[in-house]
């Protein structure tokens, strides 16, 4: 064999070598992603998982439902459920006064989310002047931001809060009113009949995430 066709051959050895450490490395790569992936899921499934539960009875002075969709003119079944179970912790005293959250989910619609939950709750019998609107907010944390304003223009700047959402809601909801320097925090949660509990508590993971994002720069 002349000296080229061994040069030749390292060469080949040595393409073969770098593509097999590639391909290696490569799958080390997935493999660690997976991991802090699966490690990320159980963790954020973990947190999720801590909001639900039996009610605490905790009275405060304010409610303040989290919004959710729309249906027309009616609430979704899940905004439905945080409305009557707000309804009945009205009844029984556990808040005197109600913020209703969330606007529009399209301009066309004919009305925000924070009007329709009012109509709502009036139909259930709670009186139209406990009931305060914010009507602007698209997220969860833009919720809470301009529920905390609406609490300083009623002078609740500094009261208790009751916040009422679903339980795969309830922690992310607690850590921004936390992060919002809310003065005493209980979170009331729903586990919806309605709602399909594993498209909502995955779906949440990714909630959840971009929500860890967001602290970083409040």
């Amino acid at each position: 064999m002349g000296e080229q066709d061994k040069l030749t051959l390292r060469r080949s050895a040595n393409n073969k070598g770098r593509a097999r450490r590639w391909v290696r490395n490569i799958l080390l790569s997935i493999v660690v992603i997976v991991l802090i992936g699966a490690g990320w899921l159980a963790y954020t499934q973990f947190q999720i998982s801590k909001a639900g539960g039996a009610s605490s009875q905790e009275v405060t002075d304010v409610g303040i439902v989290l919004g959710a969709a729309m249906w027309g003119e009616r609430p979704s079944p899940g905004l439905a459920e945080r409305l009557e179970r707000t309804a009945e912790l009205y009844q029984e005293g556990r808040f005197k006064e109600i913020i209703v959250t969330g606007g529009k989910g399209a301009p066309s619609d004919p009305y925000s989310e924070a009007e329709g939950s009012k109509r709502y709750l009036e139909s259930l019998g709670v009186p139209s002047e406990h009931i305060h609107l914010e009507n602007d907010s698209t997220s969860t944390l833009e919720n809470l931001q301009n529920a905390k304003a609406i609490l300083a223009a009623m002078n609740e700047e500094h009261s208790s809060v009751t916040i009422i959402t679903h339980d795969f809601h309830g922690t992310r909801a607690r850590e921004i009113a936390e992060k919002l320097d809310y003065s005493r925090i209980n979170i009331e949660t729903v586990t919806s009949r309605v709602m399909n509990h594993l498209w909502y508590f995955s779906r949440e993971t990714l909630a959840y995430t971009k929500w860890k994002w967001d602290e970083l720069w409040l």
